[in-house]
């Protein structure tokens, strides 16, 4: 995987938090255009956030998800300078995280 970006922000009581994650999520059902050949399931299955080191998502994700997903949540209790960590698992057992600081 190549990468996630993520931003987030207080509003109000509850921490806004958004990931852009960078994956091409084959389905496992889509032929290349020039050989004909079914192109291998590649996808994330597994999504957890956890924002000061509290869990506060953990997803199961399938093929049905878009290319390059984009993840928006909010968190009730969260602070900010509190961490928020996310990390996910691709169905190659592929594993990717990024980090950022609530402002």
């Amino acid at each position: 995987m190549a990468g996630m970006k993520i931003r987030a922000s207080m509003a109000g009581d509850s921490a806004e938090i958004k990931a852009l994650m960078n994956h091409v999520m084959e389905t496992g059902l889509r032929k290349d255009a020039k050989t004909g050949e079914v192109v291998p399931a590649h996808h994330i299955t597994n999504v957890t956030a956890t924002v000061a080191g509290k869990v506060v998502l953990d997803a199961q994700w399938g093929g049905g998800i878009s290319k390059n997903p984009y993840l928006a949540f909010k968190v009730k209790g969260a602070k900010a300078g509190d961490k928020v960590v996310i990390e996910t698992v691709d169905n190659k057992g592929e594993k990717d995280s990024a980090e950022a600081t609530i402002g």
